[in-house]
């Protein structure tokens, strides 16, 4: 084990300094409040309380800080090592303003959702601890939203081989870990897991339906449906349950119709919509794709192509005028004189090799 910390050390600070400033300062402010969480009871003034967000108290600020605010080492592991995975395999694709802004999507998202359902509990049951006794902090709400976004762009990803896990089923994965932990009290208040449920949720609207990007606004594709998320077996169920609530929301106009568009005018009848990706990057893609194809095809016309009948004919005919000018050098080569008189290479071998009538028996 000795051995490995080294190496991992080593790939930890290089991941580190490749990122961007954005990740460096979240980075810092999450090592920053870990240290001073010795001191200050920092998850107290800077987490989230329910019972503190809404009025009379309206510690409105909690719902930007809570996420940077960790009490344990593990927990500060964790949350490094979701901001920076994001800021190596997201920001290249966003850039660093729309990685921040999904942060700051997710995170507040997170702080209001899980506030309310504290408050809904505690309508439902009068138990005060849902208001003061819950405190919603870390990073695990964004470790969700970047799950959710890893998925969309790079879902086909192999996790682990054995057993085989795909990126694809990595969000629920960890949802029904969550919730086995939480069952078997392991964790001690349903917190981290409404924080990640949470914000796997907010994260997969945002990236759904109000994403800019430069094909236009969110990602309409049936690889990213919600019904996705679930296994095989349950995805009929869930789509049509997600597309009555999203009529509902449409109705109600807190969400628009989404209208599929297709570019007839596209100089060729294949097109390849890479999530994730720039259109010229796509366009680049597409190529490659189609000049490879287009040189497979000829291969395998090269190799079953028929033989051509007129080369043929034309060989046959030289074939033929080969064997009938034959007759015509032995004739030369047999007539007196003809072995000066003539340069081809049958009367230069005849001159060499001579040949005499034998003598007549006496």
């Amino acid at each position: 084990m000795n051995r490995y910390l080294p190496v991992a050390r080593q790939h930890f600070f290089a991941a580190f300094a490749s990122t961007s400033v954005v990740v460096k300062s979240i980075s810092a402010t999450v090592i920053l409040l870990y240290l001073l969480s010795w001191v200050v009871d920092t998850v107290y003034v800077l987490g989230v309380t329910p019972g503190y967000l809404f009025p009379p108290n309206f510690w409105i600020w909690t719902l930007v800080t809570h996420s940077v605010v960790e009490q344990h080492l593990w927990d500060m592991a964790v949350s490094l090592g979701t901001v920076i995975a994001a800021g190596r395999l997201l920001e290249p694709l966003w850039g660093a303003l729309e990685l921040l802004i999904f942060f700051a999507v997710v995170n507040v998202s997170v702080g209001v959702l899980s506030g309310f359902s504290y408050l809904l509990t505690y309508v439902a049951s009068f138990n005060l601890d849902y208001l003061f006794a819950v405190h919603i902090h870390g990073m695990l709400g964004f470790l969700g939203g970047v799950l959710v976004a890893l998925k969309q762009t790079m879902g086909d990803l192999t996790v682990l081989r054995v057993p085989q896990v795909r990126l694809k089923v990595a969000p629920m994965l960890v949802l029904l870990t969550l919730a086995v932990l939480r069952l078997t009290t392991l964790l001690e208040t349903t917190a981290p897991l409404a924080s990640y449920g949470y914000g796997l949720l907010s994260g997969w609207v945002y990236l759904r339906f109000y994403q800019k990007h430069s094909r236009g606004r969110g990602d309409m594709s049936d690889h990213f449906a919600f019904a996705s998320f679930f296994p095989e077996i349950l995805q009929p169920v869930v789509g049509l349950v997600a597309g009555l609530v999203h009529g509902l929301l449409v109705k109600i106009r807190v969400c628009r119709k989404m209208v599929k568009r297709y570019d007839v005018g596209a100089p060729s009848s294949i097109t390849i919509s890479l999530p994730g990706t720039d259109p010229q990057d796509a366009e680049r893609r597409r190529q490659l794709a189609l000049k490879a194809l287009n040189e497979r095809l000829k291969r395998v016309e090269d190799q079953s192509a028929w033989p051509n009948m007129e080369d043929e004919e034309e060989d046959e005919e030289i074939v033929v005028r080969a064997d009938t000018s034959l007759p015509s050098e032995r004739e030369a080569s047999s007539t007196p004189g003809g072995a000066g008189a003539s340069q081809s290479p049958v009367v230069q071998e005849s001159s060499i090799i001579s040949f005499e009538d034998a003598p007549a028996k006496s």
